[in-house]
């Protein structure tokens, strides 16, 4: 008799590419990027991790991106003061300070850093969170610090909007950069504010959007066993990771989320890495990455007994 599962099992997709720890690695995007990217990090992976903090819609994140590639930096007119500290549009946040000058600082010396990172690297992830932009003065931004709403524009893209600002983009990317494979995902994060069918618009329209920007015909994989090397297509390749629907579809169960009921939890954002190992290396990378993050946990473990023992 056939045992039973009880949940949907959702496809991983076949990419032509692997990723090991000589890989430079560019991310960009939503929070969901940050948890993904952690993960790299703690595998001892070579990834620069949202050098412009968490970023949400397509607008905003390709626009940082353009600033990446062209090494764009970040000037006073792209600055705010607002409740004793300067905000950049374009950045999350954590990149606030206290005066103009640190504040610029803090933008330009880490867009400098990706800039560098991006000309090695060998794959660039993105990923949307929100098809909902803010403008000021006719200019997307990146986050609105908190100011009084009436200062902004708010609007939701189109599939039309994002497909027209990302694909000639991806265009202009491989031309810099002919050996850059991007890999696009949307983050499973439910945006409440505009209730369920508003959220599920958004990601629908993300969805759409990524589709028509993926290559639908790639050339045919050809990963070799024991830890062989994959013989990497001549061209790059623009392909999509699925860790919507692996949560949205598969992980559906509310034991898979935070108490919020919003946030995936730990044992979700572990599947979706597993299933992102499996796609992108081979199983001598993913040992390793395993024994290098648990090298780590150990070792903040004993950092942070040592310091409460003072």
């Amino acid at each position: 008799m056939q045992e039973t599962e009880f949940f949907t099992r959702v496809g991983a997709p076949s990419v032509p590419f692997e990723i090991d720890f000589a890989t430079g690695i560019v991310s960009l995007g939503s929070c969901f990027s940050d948890e993904i990217g952690q993960r790299l990090l703690d595998g001892d992976f070579h990834i620069e991790q949202n050098p412009f903090g968490t970023l949400y819609n397509p607008a905003s994140i390709s626009a940082a991106l353009r600033r990446l590639m062209y090494d764009e930096e970040i000037g006073e007119e792209d600055l705010v003061e607002h409740e004793g500290l300067w905000h950049s549009w374009h950045h999350h946040g954590s990149f606030s300070r206290v005066t103009k000058e640190e504040c610029l600082e803090a933008c330009n010396s880490r867009l400098h850093h990706a800039h560098h990172a991006l000309k090695e690297a060998r794959l660039l992830m993105i990923t949307f969170g929100s098809a909902w932009i803010y403008e000021r003065e006719g200019q997307v931004v990146a986050n609105c610090h908190k100011l009084p709403q009436e200062n902004f524009v708010r609007r939701m893209l189109t599939v039309d909007d994002i497909v027209a600002m990302w694909r000639p983009l991806l265009e202009e990317l491989r031309t810099c950069y002919p050996r850059l494979h991007v890999l696009f995902t949307v983050s499973p994060i439910r945006h409440m504010g505009d209730g369920m069918h508003g959220n599920q618009l958004s990601k629908s329209t993300l969805l759409l959007a990524v589709d028509a920007l993926v290559d639908n015909e790639l050339p045919p994989t050809k990963r070799k066993k024991k830890g062989v090397k994959v013989e990497e297509p001549e061209k790059p390749v623009t392909v999509y990771f699925p860790s919507y629907e692996i949560v949205l579809d598969e992980l559906r169960d509310y034991r898979f989320y935070d108490p919020d009921m919003v946030h995936p939890s730990d044992l979700a954002v572990d599947v979706v890495w597993d299933r992102f190992q499996r796609v992108t290396m081979v199983p001598a990378v993913r040992d390793q990455a395993h024994f290098n993050a648990k090298q780590h946990k150990r070792e903040r473990h004993i950092t942070i007994n040592d310091r409460s023992s003072r």
